[in-house]
């Protein structure tokens, strides 16, 4: 029983005799012949051997441990399934919020030129003595000459990448 137990377990940690040897300090014939039966590891080896293989004493005198096969075949096939339905699922979900962001910055776009047509360009007739009215007014005066300029091309940016999010979907 111990010597299946031992082997199995080191297997299971994915080690080799040589490896597991190094580990202990002891000779790779030492674990081959604890893992035929023929010598039987001493208490304190014993024990080193549970806190390197990370298990119990108890379990390496105990039942057979059954080599486990931890990722079979169908196992990975579920992991995997469950990983592509994550990242589709994030991949939906990228999809809507760049939509929406892109929606917003359309009605946004269309709320400040209304604005823009409704105030009538006042910086044009402000008086610019006044230092504070200077300012705020040469600031809008900027903000509206960039936005003028800008805006149009961002909102056909936006209305093709909203095109092209509904078309992909």
């Amino acid at each position: 029983m111990l010597n299946e137990n031992i082997k199995a377990i080191r297997k299971s940690k994915g080690l080799s005799q040589q490896e597991l040897a190094v580990r202990l300090n002891v000779v790779r014939q030492t674990v081959s012949k604890w893992e035929q039966g023929l010598s039987v590891p001493d208490s304190d080896m014993l024990i080193s051997i549970s806190e390197t293989l990370e298990t119990p004493v108890s379990t390496l005198l105990g039942e057979n441990v059954i080599e486990s096969d931890a990722d079979g075949l169908k196992a990975i096939s579920a992991k995997l399934e469950v990983i592509n339905l994550q990242l589709a699922q994030r991949k939906t979900t990228g999809k809507r919020i760049l939509h929406g962001f892109l929606i917003a910055l359309c009605a946004v776009i269309a709320v400040i030129f209304s604005i823009l047509l409704a105030l009538e360009s006042p910086y044009t007739g402000w008086d610019y003595s006044d230092p504070e009215t200077a300012v705020f007014g040469a600031a809008f005066h900027l903000f509206e000459w960039l936005f003028v300029r800008a805006a149009p091309m961002i909102l056909v940016g936006a209305m093709i990448g909203i095109l092209l999010i509904r078309k992909k979907d």
